[in-house]
């Protein structure tokens, strides 16, 4: 299975510029639900709606003679800007950065006492950031019993002095900022100048540089127009399907080949699926076409301004569905016209240039590379795009690979060996800087290069790393995929992968393996945990805290290591590792039933004669301690059909059992090693084995 690399894009402004855009698109993107909904209840509720009711939507007197409240004026400003401070302080450091960021945003939503969707994306990520930079102060010395203590409180005299922070300073810069690109705005609109936007917007697009302007100025201003106006033409001016529909109209009817083969597909998905960069290599095949874009939102927006139309909340994605579910109650005419003349303007420009324009042989028939350009200056795979050019069964990297995740149920055991052995295979191979991590499938997020699982986990880790190449596995210690994936990273980090040529994933990779039938998108990923498992970092999707620097010998003792286990099968094996944590304090009973569910599920067997059970990903409520237990079985047993000599049961609260499963991994990876686990007379050798990997 061959393996398309496209070059990494280089440093520079443009780069810049897409990277803080998608920044801002990672505020806003998640909390778009909370938008329709306000959406929803202000096209309905409010005075001028379609089913007025005073008390939801904030017009009129109660009963005492006080205006109502309302849902509309609420969720403007306290629910949707805490959203947005939420979800940006927790892309910087997790939950504890969010809860920090919302509690910062909420000064300067009080000190300001407008919709404060610009001050929500500055005080959410700030508060996220220095609550990371506040806690590497003490880290690593809190003394034990204390933690929750010091974390809590930290957590809180910061936030409310970043409160006091936005109330005060914050809050007076930002309305001035939101005052003043509202008077452009307005400037704009009151000299006939909106439709000039175009001429930034529609080559914006193309380059993937729109999210800086539309979830950075657009939506939080259009938002406030709304709140004023009852509707804002600003959410179409970059969400109007027209001028991308004409695009492949034109393409249907005067294209070539592949191009106009595939224009019938790509319109239903970018008019009714609201995905429109899957008409962007229409355009770059011809790039004079950005003209009918162009051509295609003036008309658009003019439209708008001269019919007084708009939305009433972000039309996401850019559907015509969603762009009429957010249509504001008296624009629909114009709304709908200016959908219809973009089309009809960008088809008539598009047109005279697919047919007056000089042929080369082969322009109309290189949408395949037309789309690699696309997602070289994207800087990630196009899954969408790739499904037109027939490039959908390929995994495809756009850059080398930084950023692999070994993922399993739990996130604790399994994943936790395999992505010490991967990573130290890794590392031989020459290549320290690659960030191998572990986690669980229900934590995942779609931010890596590579994601590995058993083979029996794949199709659930799917869904949440669409973009990523998936491998499966079946031995955790020595599987060759493991080889596959280090040639992998070699070739993708070649001078041929830098050129974007194909290079080789292994010659047995498929389906569920390099293959699938899902496409790699590299994504610049977040905090990652770093080579040495043990070391204190920041973890990434799982949402874990700090690493602990525990020696083994604080979560492995030589009670908890049986050097002739009693059991004769896999359950009675699970049982008898399961009594030991048991015993040691570190787990209760509902713990032990469910590393039983955990086997019946996906099995714990490693390979080299070693398995490691331990409980599911819910189960996690039932560890009060981490722990670990070593049971070893000089006769084998049968497990699922594999025989094993050592079980390994674990238990661990955060990440403090990886430092010892690290060395658990090394050792079963040395077969030399494993004979001297075997030799071992007494439970001190063994554990001296597991120190003796960690010197």
């Amino acid at each position: 299975m061959a393996t398309e690399t496209v070059a990494k894009p280089r440093g520079g402004m443009r780069v810049g510029v897409q990277k803080f855009g998608t920044f801002l698109s990672g505020m806003i993107m998640p909390n778009i639900g909370a938008f329709i909904a306000w959406g929803i209840i202000t096209a309905l509720f409010i005075e001028k709606g379609w089913l007025p009711v005073p008390e939801l939507g904030g017009f009129g007197t109660n009963a005492e003679g006080d205006p109502n409240t309302g849902l509309v004026g609420p969720m403007i400003t306290y629910l949707l800007p805490l959203l947005i401070a939420y979800t940006g302080g927790r892309m910087v450091y997790d939950v504890r950065g969010g809860v920090v960021g919302a509690i910062g945003t909420m000064g300067v939503i009080v000190g300001a006492g407008i919709p404060m969707f610009i001050g929500a994306m500055i005080m959410g990520p700030l508060g996220g950031w220095t609550m990371k930079k506040i806690d590497k102060i003490w880290d690593g010395k809190i003394k034990p019993g204390f933690e929750m203590l010091v974390n809590n409180f930290s957590a809180g005299i910061w936030g409310a002095l970043l409160a006091l922070l936005g109330f005060y300073a914050i809050s007076p810069l930002v309305e001035a900022f939101s005052t003043a690109a509202g008077n452009v705005v307005q400037f704009l609109v009151n000299n006939g100048l909106l439709p000039l936007t175009s001429i930034f917007i529609e080559p914006a697009k193309v380059l993937f540089l729109n999210n800086a302007i539309n979830h950075g100025v657009l939506t939080p201003l259009g938002v406030q127009q709304s709140l004023e106006e009852g509707k804002s033409i600003l959410f179409l001016l970059e969400a109007n399907p027209g001028p991308g529909l004409g695009i492949l109209l034109a393409y249907m009817f005067f294209g070539r080949g592949a191009a106009k083969a595939s224009a019938p597909g790509a319109a239903i998905i970018h008019f009714l699926g609201g995905i429109h960069e899957i008409y962007f290599p229409y355009v770059l095949m011809r790039p004079l076409l950005i003209l009918a874009a162009i051509a295609g939102g003036m008309t658009g927006i003019a439209t708008l301004a001269v019919t007084n139309s708009g939305l009433v909340a972000p039309a996401a994605p850019g559907s015509i569905i969603a762009v009429l579910a957010q249509t504001a109650r008296d624009s629909y005419f114009g709304v709908v016209l200016s959908v219809v003349l973009a089309a009809a303007v960008s088809f008539l420009v598009a047109s005279v240039i697919l047919k007056t324009a000089k042929r080369k042989e082969g322009d109309d028939d290189d949408l395949a590379a037309a789309t690699s350009r696309m997602e070289s200056m994207k800087g990630k795979k196009s899954s969408v795009a790739s499904s037109l050019t027939g490039a959908g069964n390929v995994a495809v990297l756009a850059g080398p690979i930084q950023n692999i995740v070994f993922a399993c149920d739990a996130g604790m055991g399994s994943s936790a060996m395999g992505a010490s052995v991967l990573r130290n295979k890794i590392k031989a191979a020459g290549y320290p800087d690659v960030k191998v991590t572990n986690a669980s499938i229900a934590n995942l997020r779609d931010d890596y290069d590579v994601v590995v699982t058993h083979q029996d986990l794949t199709d659930r880790a799917k869904p949440a790393t669409s973009s990523a190449v998936h491998v499966s596995v079946d031995n955790f210690m020595n599987s060759p995929r493991y080889e596959e994936i280090v040639e992998l990273v070699k070739e993708s980090r070649s001078d041929k992968a830098a050129t974007g040529a194909a290079a080789s994933a292994g010659p047995d990779a498929d389906a569920g393996s390099f293959g699938g039938a899902h496409a790699s998108e590299a994504h610049p990923a977040g905090a990652v945990a770093d080579e040495d498992a043990a070391a204190t970092s920041a973890r990434h999707a799982a949402g874990a805290s700090a690493q602990s620097e525990e020696s083994p010998s604080d979560i492995l003792v030589a009670e908890s290591v049986v050097l002739s286990g009693s059991a004769t099968s896999r359950d009675a094996a699970i049982d008898e590792a399961g009594q030991l944590l048991l015993a040691r304090g570190a787990v209760d009973e509902d713990y032990i039933r469910a590393m039983h569910e955990r086997e019946e599920s996906v099995s714990t067997y490693m390979g080299s004669f070693l398995a490691i059970p331990h409980g599911t990903n819910a189960a996690k409520d039932h560890i009060r301690k981490s722990a670990v237990s070593v049971v070893r079985y000089p006769e084998g047993l049968s497990w699922n059909g594999k025989e094993v000599k050592f079980v390994v049961g674990v238990a661990g609260v955060n990440n403090e059992h990886l430092h010892i499963l690290s060395s658990i991994a090394k050792v079963f990876t040395d077969k030399a090693q494993v004979a001297q686990l075997e030799a071992a007379t007494s439970a001190e050798e063994i554990l001296e084995i597991f120190r003796k990997v960690n010197a």
